[in-house]
C-alpha cells in the first residue's frame, strides 16, 4: 500500500454552524462550502478548504461532521468529545478496490464495502485499532461513482 495524498480531515462537531464561524474567523477560511446531507452516512458534512503550497485552494480540506438525528457513531463520539474534535483522516488511492484488497490482506479490518462518499467518489474506513489509534477512511479518485 502506497500512501496517497491527504485529501481531508473530518472534525466531528455538534454544531456545523458554529465550527463554520470557528474556521471563518478564528483560523481564517476564506472558502467555506454550503453544508450538505449525506442521509445514507447519518451525517452533515461541510468542507473547509485550505491554501496548498502555492496559495491556491488546493491544500487539504477540512471536513466539519454533524450528525443528523439516529447516528449513534458520530453521536457516540460527541458524548466522548462534547466540543467535538478530529475523528478520521482520509488519504487518496486510485483504485479503491485493490486498496481494499491490500488492507484486508495486510489482516486490517475494512469497515464496510465501498460506498458513495461526500465527494461522490467510493470510500472505506478503516478500524483505528489496526491503524494507530486513527480512524483512517481511503477514497478513490479521477472516478465519479454514479
Amino acid at each position: 500500500m502506497k500512501l496517497g495524498r491527504l485529501n481531508h480531515i473530518g472534525v466531528a462537531t455538534p454544531s456545523i454552524a458554529d465550527s463554520v464561524v470557528f474556521y471563518r474567523d478564528v483560523m481564517g477560511a476564506t472558502k467555506i462550502h454550503e453544508p450538505f446531507d449525506l442521509p445514507d452516512q447519518g451525517v452533515k458534512v461541510c468542507f473547509v478548504d485550505t491554501p496548498g503550497a502555492d496559495g491556491a485552494m488546493n491544500g487539504t480540506q477540512i471536513e466539519l461532521i454533524e450528525p443528523l438525528p439516529g447516528n449513534a457513531s458520530i453521536a457516540g463520539f460527541l458524548e466522548k468529545n462534547p466540543a467535538g474534535g478530529q475523528h478520521h483522516m482520509c488519504y487518496e488511492v486510485p483504485d479503491i478496490h485493490a486498496a481494499k484488497a491490500e488492507f484486508e490482506k495486510m489482516g486490517k479490518r475494512v469497515l464496510g464495502e465501498p460506498r458513495i462518499g461526500a465527494h461522490g467518489t467510493l470510500i472505506f474506513f478503516v478500524h483505528p485499532k489496526d491503524m494507530q489509534g486513527v480512524l483512517i477512511e481511503i477514497m478513490e479518485v479521477g472516478v465519479k461513482a454514479h
